[in-house]
């Protein structure tokens, strides 16, 4: 089965039903993309697919052909993806960094959809979990990365 990930199409030898999560970090070796819950409620597993946050332990790379797929290992590669990785430094938002990359992830989706977002917009967008709870510097670098 044939994969775009970040722009290169890929060949991974898996099962239709194997979640995309392991599909990246097993067959690519693109480890960026963390397992948190395996059941698609923390977040940690976020990539972009066609531009839209996605949980990646959930969703079965069967139908994902042709799709383009974006982990944290390109996000920069955009200029929405570039600003955000700035404010996420600027702001020092990670503590122990592991839901980051896919708080990084879902703030560019956000940014994609929405320019300006209003802080009800970064509230709704921004649903992974942080057990650090940098929550509030979270928004902040969001807005930072909209007014960038």
């Amino acid at each position: 089965m044939q994969l775009t990930v970040n722009g290169t199409t890929r060949e991974v030898d898996v099962d239709p039903e194997t979640p995309l999560l392991w599909a990246i970090r097993e067959e690519l070796g693109l480890t960026g993309t963390k397992y948190g819950c395996g059941i698609g409620v923390c977040g940690a597993c976020t990539v972009l697919i066609d531009g839209i946050a996605t949980r990646s332990c959930v969703t079965p790379v069967d139908g994902l052909q042709g799709a383009d797929i974006t982990t944290i290992e390109a996000a920069e590669d955009t200029e929405i993806g570039r600003r955000v990785v700035e404010a996420w430094v600027s702001h020092q938002v990670p503590q122990c960094g592991y839901c980051q990359s896919g708080q990084v992830l879902a703030a560019v989706s956000l940014l994609n959809e929405v320019a300006n977002p209003t802080d009800s917009d970064i509230d709704g967008a921004m649903t992974n979990l942080c057990r650090c709870g940098t929550y509030n510097t979270i928004r902040a670098a969001v807005r930072a990365a909209a007014e960038a």
